[in-house]
């Protein structure tokens, strides 16, 4: 009876693995939700958007469209992942959006606008800050991972 119960465990956790690894493709919680372009390539497409959005405001066109095209900047600005430093100025531009989008429903839109070349100028910034250069890099280094590669770094600090 044993060997059954576990002949029956053994297979039937085996066709669940088998089952799981074919449905693979399927994306488990928010990891699959964005990091569908690089980031330069998202920075190009928010860059994109809130051109649109400063276009539409020239344009006289609705707020609606205005706010649809902030929204989608903001939306697309989420594929703009590369390490902290660029999260944390992809942040700040951010705000520019929102606080263009407030503008907009709040009927002023020559603030809008500005807050739309802020954004603008922010998100252009954000491709400077995508690569570190190998000079960062070894600044950022730890003591710990120095010890661990025996290698020597002033600009690491001593403790």
């Amino acid at each position: 009876m044993k060997l059954l119960k576990s002949a029956v465990i053994a297979t039937t956790l085996t066709l669940s693995l088998a089952s799981f690894s074919t449905t693979a493709d399927v994306c488990l919680g928010m990891a699959c939700m964005y990091n569908k372009m690089t980031a330069a390539e998202g920075i190009d497409a928010t860059l994109v958007q809130v051109n649109e959005a400063q276009k539409a405001i020239n344009d006289k066109a609705g707020d609606d469209v205005i706010i649809e095209n902030i929204k989608e900047a903001l939306a697309v600005s989420k594929e703009i992942n590369a390490n902290d430093k660029v999260d944390r100025n992809r942040n700040r531009a951010n705000d520019s959006l929102k606080k263009a989008r407030a503008s907009v429903k709040g009927g002023d839109l020559p603030k809008a606008t500005e807050f739309l070349k802020e954004a603008e100028q922010r998100f252009s910034e954000l491709k400077g800050m995508i690569d570190l250069t190998q000079a960062d890099r070894v600044s950022q280094q730890t003591n710990l991972i120095n010890r661990i590669m025996d290698t020597k770094d002033t600009a690491a600090g001593a403790r």
